[in-house]
C-alpha cells in the first residue's frame, strides 16, 4: 500500500478545512466531505497543530485476501461405512443371498486444487482406504454343506475423482466423482491347496459423493465428506469346486484432514495473522510418523520344530506402520488425543519363537495388505497445584504448554499402557531405538493389551519435582490373546508405579519401582500338567481357565553418564504360575545398555545403542513346556530348558532433521529358552520419519 505524504491532495488531514466545511454544507455539497472536514477539524482542536506541522493521520485497515484454495495437498481420513452386498455361493446348486455390513475405514488422499477468479474450484483427486483392523474387511461370510467357510474381504478401495466447488473464502463446498477400484479377497478354510485357498480379484466401479472443507489454519483442512461406491460383479472357483460370486454397494461418511504443499497466495503473512482462524493457534496440533522395518535371519540349527517354534530355514519378513497424531485443546488444562494408525506386515515366523521378540512393530497378527486401527483416544486433565512451572514442549500427544511442576494429571480412555508406565530415556521406543520387546519393556510384566497391543483404562499420575507416583486401571483380554477386551468387575490389570529423581555427579538419572497385578481368566500350568495325558492337546492351559490373579514387581534404572552417553538397566519378577494374558513367556528378566549420541566423531544426532536381555521361566512353567505345552510366543514339543539371551546393537544414522536410518543386530542365544536350537542372527534395516 503507497505511504500517504502530508502535502498529497489524497491525504485529507493535512487541510485546514473550517471554512470549507462551511461553504460545503451551504452548497449541499457530498456528505463525505462534510465527514472528512468534521475529523480533521476534531484533531485540529486536539492538537492544536503550528501552521506547517504535519497532521497525524490513520492507514486504511488493510482487508485480508480471500483464502487461496488453489495448490497441492495430502492428507488423511477416517470413515464409518455401511454397505450391502449381493453374492451367489455354488456348492454345486447356486444359493443367493443380500447381506449387509458395516465398519471403520480409514487412508490417505492427495490432489490438486485451482480456484478461478469466480471463486468456483476445480480440482483432481486420487485416494485409497483400507478396512478396519477388527473387522478385516470381512462383508460375507457362508457355510458350505461341505463344511468349509467361503469369505468375502475388501483388501482396499481406491478412487481417481475430479471436484468441482465454490470456495466461500475459509470455506469451500464441493461435489465429486469418478472412477473407483477395488482388490476383492475370497477364501474357503480349510482348503485343497493350502489352510485357505485365496482368490484375488480387482473389481471396478464409479463413486459419486459431495463434501464440505473448512482452513482451520495456513497449511490445514479439515473436511466432512459423503460418498457413494459402487463395484462391478467378479467371480471365482477354489479349487475345491466351490463357486462365488459377488457385487456390492458402499456409502462411507469421512472426517478428513490434509496439509497444503506450498504457498501460493501473496499475501499469506498477512493473512496468518489476521484471519480469524476457527482454531485458536497452540490449542491443537498434529504431527505423524512412518516406520519401515525390514528383518531378517540365515538359517539355523533346528533339529525338531513344534507349533510355535521359530523355523530353522532362512526368512526375512517387514512390518510397515503410519500414525497420525491429532490433539486438541478445548480450554486450559484438558487436552484430547487421537491416534489413527495404518499398519501392514508380519513379524518373523508369525511373531512366534522368541520370548524376547525382535521386533516392537511386529504384533501377535499380520496382513498381506494395510489395516487401520485407531490405537488412542483419550483425555488428559491437568489440576496446577501453584508454585515453580516447567515448559512442556510440542510433540506427539503433547500440546506445548506451561505447567506447575506440582500437578495431578487424570488419563482416560484408549491407550497403550507403557504409554505412560515403565518409561525409559534410552530403551523404550522400537521406532527410534532398540527393537527388541525385551529392551522396549520389562520382560515378566503381563501387559494388558488386545492383539494390536492397546486396552481401555484410566489412570492418575501425581508429579512433584523430584518425584511422581502414578496408578492406573486398565481393561484385560477375556482370555488370552483376545481382541475382546473383559468389562466386568473386579476384573481388569491394576498397576502403579514411584518414580525418584536424582542427580549423580551432576548427572541426572531416575528410578523406577513399579508392582503390577492382573485379575483376569487364566490357565494354570500345574493344573495342566495333571490332566489326563489322554488329551489330544496335553498339556493344554487353556482348558484349567478360571478368574484368577497374576501379580509381579519390576525395577527400572536410567543414568546419564555425560549429555552424549546414558545407562539403563531393567530387571522383572513374577511368580510364574499362571498363563500369560497380553504380553509374552517370561517370569524373570534383567537387561543392561547403553546409549551414545556420536558427537565424538562428527555425528552429533547420530546413536549407537548396544544392550544384553538374560530371561528365564519359573519352575513350573518350564516343566509345562518339557511336557510339550504351548505358550502365547513359544512352545517347540519338547525343552531342553536354558535361559533365552539376547544380544542386540543399533547404530541409528540421521538422514534429515526428519529422518533416521538404522542397521541393527540381535544375537539369540537358546531362543524359546531351548538348548537344542540356535543360536539365531537376525539382521534389521529401519526407515523412519516424524514431523
Amino acid at each position: 500500500m503507497p505511504v500517504l505524504m502530508p502535502d498529497s491532495p489524497n491525504n485529507k488531514s493535512s487541510r485546514p478545512c473550517g471554512g470549507i466545511a462551511g461553504a460545503a454544507v451551504l452548497a449541499g455539497l457530498s456528505l463525505a466531505s462534510v465527514c472528512a472536514c468534521a475529523i480533521s477539524t476534531e484533531a485540529a482542536d486536539m492538537t492544536a497543530p503550528q501552521q506547517g506541522t504535519p497532521l497525524p493521520f490513520k492507514a486504511p485497515v488493510a482487508t485480508p485476501a480471500p483464502y487461496d484454495w488453489s495448490g497441492f495437498y495430502v492428507g488423511g481420513h477416517v470413515a464409518y461405512s455401511r454397505g450391502g452386498v449381493t453374492s451367489t455361493l455354488s456348492d454345486p446348486a447356486p444359493t443367493g443371498a443380500v447381506n449387509s455390513f458395516s465398519s471403520l475405514y480409514g487412508g490417505v488422499q492427495g490432489g490438486y486444487n485451482y480456484v478461478l477468479p469466480s471463486r468456483l474450484l476445480l480440482g483432481a483427486e486420487a485416494d485409497i482406504t483400507f478396512p478396519n483392523y477388527f473387522e478385516d474387511g470381512t462383508i460375507y461370510t457362508a457355510a458350505t454343506p461341505a463344511g468349509t467357510s467361503v469369505t468375502d474381504q475388501i483388501d482396499y478401495i481406491a478412487t481417481l475423482r475430479g471436484r468441482l466447488g465454490y470456495a466461500f473464502d475459509h470455506w469451500l463446498i464441493y461435489g465429486t466423482g469418478g472412477f473407483a477400484w477395488s482388490q476383492a479377497r475370497f477364501g474357503e478354510t480349510p482348503g485343497v491347496a493350502s489352510a485357505e485357498d485365496k482368490i484375488l480379484f480387482t473389481r471396478t466401479g464409479w463413486t459419486l459423493g459431495l463434501g464440505a472443507e473448512l482452513a482451520i489454519a495456513r497449511d490445514w483442512t479439515v473436511r466432512v465428506e459423503y460418498l457413494n461406491d459402487s463395484f462391478g460383479s467378479v467371480a471365482g472357483v477354489f479349487p475345491s469346486g466351490t463357486g462365488y460370486q459377488s457385487a456390492f454397494d458402499i456409502q462411507m461418511l469421512r472426517l478428513g484432514l490434509n496439509y497444503k504443499l506450498g504457498v501460493t497466495n501473496a499475501n499469506t503473512a498477512t493473512q496468518a495473522s489476521s484471519d480469524p482462524w476457527p482454531l485458536a493457534p497452540g490449542s491443537w496440533n498434529v504431527h505423524g510418523q512412518f516406520t519401515y522395518i525390514e528383518q531378517g535371519y540365515p538359517a539355523f540349527r533346528s533339529p525338531y520344530e513344534g507349533a510355535n517354534s521359530l523355523s530353522g530355514a532362512n526368512q526375512a519378513k517387514n512390518t510397515t506402520s503410519a500414525t497420525a497424531f491429532v490433539g486438541f485443546r478445548p480450554w486450559d488444562g484438558t487436552d484430547i488425543y487421537i491416534d489413527p494408525e495404518i499398519d501392514q506386515g508380519f513379524g518373523l515366523n508369525e511373531t512366534f519363537g522368541i520370548a524376547g521378540f525382535p521386533n516392537t512393530e511386529a504384533q501377535k497378527t499380520g496382513y498381506p495388505f494395510p489395516r487401520v486401527d485407531v490405537t488412542h483416544v483419550y483425555v488428559r486433565q491437568t489440576f496446577g497445584f501453584g508454585g515453580e512451572q516447567e515448559t512442556i514442549e510440542d510433540g506427539p500427544n503433547q500440546i506445548a504448554a506451561k505447567e506447575d511442576i506440582s500437578r495431578l494429571t487424570l488419563i482416560a480412555g484408549k491407550v497403550q499402557v507403557t504409554d505412560f508406565f515403565d518409561n525409559n530415556a534410552y530403551a523404550h521406543d522400537g521406532r527410534t531405538q532398540f527393537m527388541n520387546w525385551q529392551l522396549y519393556c520389562c520382560g515378566s510384566y503381563d501387559i494388558t493389551m488386545d492383539q494390536p497391543g492397546y486396552t481401555w483404562g484410566a489412570m492418575a499420575d501425581l508429579n512433584q519435582k523430584f518425584w511422581a507416583f502414578r496408578a492406573g486401571y486398565f481393561l484385560v483380554p477375556v482370555v488370552s490373546n483376545s481382541d475382546d477386551l473383559d468389562t466386568r468387575l473386579p476384573d481388569g490389570e491394576y498397576i502403579s508405579e514411584l518414580e525418584l529423581r536424582y542427580s549423580l555427579f551432576a548427572e541426572p538419572g531416575k528410578l523406577r519401582l513399579m508392582a503390577w497385578a492382573n485379575h483376569a481368566v487364566m490357565g494354570t500350568y500345574a493344573a495342566a500338567l495333571v490332566e489326563p495325558a489322554a488329551i489330544p492337546t496335553y498339556p493344554d492351559v487353556t482348558l484349567t481357565r478360571a478368574v484368577r490373579t497374576n501379580y509381579g514387581l519390576a525395577v527400572n534404572l536410567e543414568q546419564a553418564i555425560s549429555a552424549d552417553l546414558g545407562l539403563f538397566a531393567r530387571v522383572s519378577w513374577s511368580p510364574g504360575q499362571d498363563e500369560i494374558i497380553g504380553w509374552t513367556d517370561v517370569d524373570e528378566s534383567a537387561s543392561l545398555g547403553a546409549a551414545l549420541k556420536g558427537t565424538a566423531w562428527g555425528r552429533p544426532n547420530d546413536t549407537v545403542g548396544i544392550a544384553g536381555v538374560l530371561e528365564g521361566l519359573s519352575a513350573e512353567a518350564r516343566a509345562y513346556f518339557v511336557a510339550g505345552g504351548l505358550g502365547l510366543l513359544i512352545g517347540d514339543g519338547a525343552l531342553n530348558y536354558q535361559p533365552e539371551k539376547i544380544i542386540e546393537t543399533y547404530y541409528s544414522y540421521r538422514l534429515t532433521a526428519w529422518s533416521a536410518l538404522t542397521f541393527d543386530y540381535q544375537f539369540v542365544d537358546n531362543p524359546a529358552y531351548n538348548a537344542d536350537r540356535g543360536p539365531v542372527h537376525i539382521f534389521a534395516g529401519r526407515l523412519h520419519a516424524e514431523f
